[in-house]
């Protein structure tokens, strides 16, 4: 009872972040290695794992305190959320300082982690105060400017988390009523962009190579990049060691069933192991029954969201909880699909699970406003059986009465 009191919200989802921490915690241990001693970090396995550990801990705290938290507050909170992402993003491309903002012992911090939470909290604030008006045309452009406002300072320097941020805020557009027509028509407009454009970054990438000019075709300063990865993917050099081949080689020595954790070789080779990868060296060491098992804990932690989100009479609610649970389910379906070659490489961690930081932080206080959510609404359910029981007890009482008196 102790424990229910503080790990409030839904039991099972508390039970899948239980297990994926733990996973987390023996896959970051076995893949950490290359990584420490590289120039990118410069420190030894032990003091990355317990900084990783630090981390987890401090997730866990997180989400308990945000679980107790009324989830109406959050939507007051997502204005300011909104518009200090805004500002970050904003001032980390007018530094050109890449992705990440480097903080003092925090480290880096990478606004667009937060960006994309508070863009999906915001968005549901949003459509419940214009239920009444949603399917009005009006209210669809105005939505589309506040997602487009943040995927636009996303995009230049990741382009795989502005279209999972998109994608995100604009099936919780679908879900808040918005006119169908246009929803559909502009979705199946945005397919064929970025289709066309990952195309087009693919051919001039290619046409680069064939004349010793990488980089001078291109318009935006990483299409280099989204271009290599797209041609890496559909051309593959199996007898290069890159980190998608090493990955390859990882998922196959793992075969169906395998018990070795810790047992890694690929790791070794690998300086995304505990990152991008890490999926692939959880496969090698405990097989696809545990790749699997990894899936399945994603698979039931999206459908007990689906399940608090019906459960939910509150709009901005249900619409929360649909858009966080979406988000974090997709990327990591894009993450383990990365691994094993069905995407090219896109920079998505694992959530829960790849090395900690403030991107493990930030998914984070996303699980604990839909356990906030998942608590108003059991709470509300327990009330409602408690009043019920109060009547029935009092129609009882009234019926013996009755009798009595006949």
């Amino acid at each position: 009872m102790r424990l229910a009191k503080i790990f409030k919200g839904d039991r099972t989802i508390w039970v899948v972040f239980f297990l994926l921490s733990i996973v987390s915690l023996l896959a970051v241990y076995s893949s950490i290695g290359l990584y420490a001693y590289s120039s990118f970090a410069s420190k030894t396995p032990t003091t990355l794992f317990l900084r990783h550990l630090v981390i987890v801990v401090v997730t866990y705290v997180v989400v308990a305190a945000l679980s107790h938290v009324n989830y109406r507050y959050f939507s007051r909170f997502a204005v300011l959320g909104y518009w200090a992402a805004i500002v970050l993003l904003v001032v980390l491309l007018a530094l050109n300082r890449g992705r990440w903002f480097h903080i003092p012992v925090i480290g880096q911090f990478q606004p667009s982690e937060i960006a994309k939470v508070v863009l999906i909290i915001f968005v549901a604030r949003m459509l419940a105060l214009k239920k009444d008006h949603s399917e009005e045309l009006g209210v669809f452009l105005m939505m589309l400017i506040y997602v487009a406002a943040v995927v636009v300072l996303v995009l230049p320097e990741n382009f795989s988390t502005a279209a999972l941020i998109f994608l995100s805020a604009y099936i919780v557009m679908y879900f808040g009523g918005v006119n169908k027509k246009y929803w559909w028509r502009l979705f199946l407009v945005g397919v064929v962009l970025v289709i066309g454009f990952l195309g087009v970054s693919y051919f001039k990438y290619e046409r680069s190579l064939a004349n010793n000019s990488a980089g001078t075709e291109m318009v935006i300063e990483r299409q280099e990049t989204w271009g290599h990865r797209v041609y890496s993917w559909i051309n593959p050099k199996t007898d290069e060691l890159t980190q998608e081949n090493m990955a390859r080689m990882a998922i196959a020595r793992g075969g169906v069933a395998r018990l070795g954790i810790g047992t890694t070789v690929h790791a070794r080779l690998m300086t995304q192991a505990h990152n991008d990868f890490i999926y692939a060296i959880i496969i090698e060491e405990t097989g696809m029954m545990g790749g699997l098992f990894v899936f399945a804990l994603y698979s039931i932690f999206f459908f007990r969201c689906v399940r608090v989100t019906r459960r939910c009479k509150g709009r901005f609610g249900a619409l929360t909880v649909a858009g966080l649970g979406t988000m974090i389910y997709l990327q990591a379906l894009v993450n383990m699909c990365v691994a094993v070659g069905v995407l090219p490489v896109t920079g998505q961690t694992l959530p829960f699970i790849s090395y900690g930081g403030t991107a493990y932080l930030f998914l984070g206080c996303a699980l604990g406003v839909i356990q906030s959510v998942a608590a108003d609404v059991d709470a509300q359910e327990k009330a409602e059986v408690a009043s019920g029981a109060d009547v029935e007890s009092e129609a009882v009482a009234e019926t013996k009465q009755e009798n009595e008196t006949k």
